[in-house]
């Protein structure tokens, strides 16, 4: 007659079945770094074409649904709703932005979740810096928050900032007094 087994054997070993299977499908879950890094770097060169062609829902597909854009002036600060609606004018005119990566920077967490990057881009503006927050959802990355910057030559600083005295002057004196 074969041995019976005890409700605490069978739990034993439904319970060690079970870590089994998860370890199994946590093993298969783990991404490979090179391929994070494949697929952000395609991600975001179509993110640029996707501006460069004035593919208004191609582009805002990349956006998380709560993402901020953060532009070159201290009052372009835009949750998604907001950027989509201060760009659309400009996609609907086929006038958009054409950035061309210079150089990249991507770092992705240990969990593969998330990433952030800094780029060098060639724009009408000269050199500006890309910078950005992604989340993975799903099999895809998207931006959770984009800042993009303008460089100004440190040679040059002194020049700029007697240029724009004036007009941050008045955003400083608002800012700090909504404090």
């Amino acid at each position: 007659m074969p041995p019976t087994l005890s409700i605490k054997q069978i739990l034993y070993f439904f319970l060690v079945f079970i870590l089994g299977v998860l370890l199994s499908q946590c093993k298969n879950d783990i991404k490979n770094p090179a391929d994070d890094q494949k697929q952000i770097i395609a991600m975001l060169d179509s993110f640029n074409t996707a501006a460069a062609s004035a593919d208004y829902n191609t582009y805002f597909n990349f956006f998380t649904e709560d993402a901020v854009f953060i532009g070159t002036d201290a009052t372009e600060r835009w949750d998604k709703n907001g950027f989509m609606k201060w760009a659309k004018p400009h996609f609907d005119k086929g006038k958009t932005w054409d950035f061309k990566p210079l150089e990249r920077h991507i770092s992705v967490d240990k969990t593969g979740l998330w990433a952030w990057f800094d780029e060098l881009l060639n724009t009408r503006m000269k050199i500006c810096r890309g910078s950005g927050v992604l989340m993975r959802q799903g099999n895809a990355w998207k931006i959770q928050q984009y800042v993009l910057s303008m460089t100004i030559p440190n040679s040059l600083s002194d020049s700029v900032i007697k240029i724009k005295t004036a007009a941050e002057d008045e955003i400083i004196q608002t800012m700090s007094t909504n404090q």
